[in-house]
């Protein structure tokens, strides 16, 4: 049977760990910290979101724990991911990192805490990393731990050293990078694709395909983008700093594709990546 199809951008999937991640989620990769994404943040919640996806690295997560507690929601409301950069990797230091990250953000617990990156000295450290993870999960620091830019490899090397299976991989994806392998494996194995990058950026928003099935719909490039990955059944993260561009990428739920468009937009793939490296990259 078919898992039905979200209705709304707070609506969302049952995750492997036990909690349900919505659907569309604001990323701040590159919203300057302070009052821009502090209003981001403000303009996301008002406009129904209920997910925001930041990191370490991005350098905002104490403007992130600022705008969803002065959202007036309730804590349990907001869905809110950070993330373990690769410097950090090892047992003892992601537990550190983690501290921080909770610190920053001053929410009380992180709903979802991912390995951004598997680069690390070795697998060793990998799996240590991802121990530690285990760990905060078990403690009750974060509700769900997973992933981000693990190749199939990856995931069958964690596989193989732990009984715990990533309640998510978020992976760079949209119709030029779509994997039908990953994919594939992951709905295998219960876990869910997070896309980042869904609209590559704004680089390709202009190709034709998307203009021609923009028009047929009365929808804007960005939105045909964004109703792919729903379709496809990926959480997908779209990033904006304006306003009504942050309202319109929740606007997903009225139209649909039909299978002719979503085979158009699934054989675009040809590999033409936003992030600078590729994970198959990364031993």
């Amino acid at each position: 049977m078919a898992e039905p199809l979200p209705t709304g951008p707070a609506d969302g999937y049952r995750l492997n760990q036990g909690p349900v991640v919505p659907c569309v989620g604001l990323g701040v990769f590159q919203v300057e910290p302070g009052d821009a994404t502090r209003r981001s943040v403000r303009w996301a919640l008002e406009a129904g979101y209920r997910h925001i996806d930041t990191a370490k690295l991005y350098a905002n997560e104490e403007d992130v724990g600022l705008a969803v507690r002065a959202s007036g929601l309730a804590r349990e409301e907001v869905f809110v991911t950070t993330k373990l950069w690769h410097t950090d990797h090892g047992f003892d230091a992601a537990r550190a990192a983690f501290r921080g990250s909770l610190g920053r953000l001053r929410l009380g617990y992180v709903d979802l805490y991912l390995i951004h990156w598997p680069t690390a000295a070795s697998p060793a450290a990998r799996a240590d990393s991802w121990r530690a993870l285990e760990r905060l999960r078990d403690e009750g620091q974060c509700r769900a731990v997973g992933v981000s830019n693990y190749t199939v490899r990856h995931l069958e090397e964690l596989r193989a050293t732990s009984d715990l299976v990533p309640a998510v991989d978020q992976v760079e994806m949209h119709p030029f990078v779509y994997d039908p392998e990953l994919v594939d494996y992951c709905a295998r194995h219960g876990i869910r694709i997070e896309a980042y990058s869904p609209l590559t950026r704004g680089r390709q928003l202009d190709h034709p395909l998307f203009a021609r099935i923009a028009a047929d719909h009365g929808r804007s490039p960005a939105q045909i983008l964004l109703r792919w990955g729903i379709q496809h059944g990926f959480v997908v993260l779209p990033r904006s700093v304006r306003e009504e561009r942050i309202r319109e990428n929740a606007r997903l739920f009225d139209f649909a594709l039909d299978d002719a468009e979503m085979a158009a937009l699934d054989a675009l793939r040809d590999g033409s990546r936003v992030t600078q490296i590729d994970p198959r990259s990364i031993p």
